[in-house]
């Protein structure tokens, strides 16, 4: 796997960030083996572990910390980007490898496409490998359109819903 992504590197050489889209089983010590290669890779880590945890993993990598951002405003998938997105532009990040498990990469990258994409931020998808089930297309479809949602207005369900729970009942009730 990291023989695939040196060469997808070398042939772009682009790569200027590292996301990992945090809470799955492997994924920062992926980040990590994949930092030791790459010197100057900024890693942002969104709604992963605790930060003493994620500190630990790195250090343990011989991987500094100064170049860990860490990111606990995330509460799901589309928000892991969202919430990014004006870091990884005022880094100016151009390509980011994308970090997550095997079963929620189809997921990952249909949101990536859309909100990184939309800013003309490419991706690297490195998937960690797991035992679970790919995760549903209803799924996926749901946050693509979350996602598109977000392109639209600037605002993603996750915060469009906290407004909708000050309506009226009977608007709430009808729909």
């Amino acid at each position: 796997m990291l023989l695939f992504v040196y060469i997808v590197v070398i042939q772009l050489d682009l790569i200027l960030g590292d996301l990992v889209l945090g809470g799955g089983t492997g994924r920062e010590e992926a980040a990590a083996q994949l930092a030791q290669h790459y010197p100057s890779l900024m890693i942002w880590v969104s709604s992963g572990r605790s930060p003493q945890d994620i500190y630990a993993i790195f250090q343990s990598a011989s991987v500094s910390t100064t170049r860990l951002h860490l990111d606990y405003r995330a509460t799901d998938t589309v928000t892991n980007f969202t919430t990014l997105v004006p870091e990884l532009k005022q880094h100016q990040i151009q390509h980011v490898f994308l970090v997550t498990s095997d079963f929620h990469m189809p997921r990952a990258q249909a949101i990536a496409t859309v909100v990184l994409g939309s800013q003309g931020i490419a991706f690297t998808p490195v998937a960690v490998g797991t035992t679970e089930p790919r995760e549903p297309v209803i799924q996926i479809a749901r946050d693509v359109c979350r996602s598109i949602v977000w392109l639209l207005t600037g605002r993603t369900g996750a915060s469009l819903r906290q407004q909708l729970l000050f309506l009226p009942n009977e608007i709430l009730d009808n729909s």
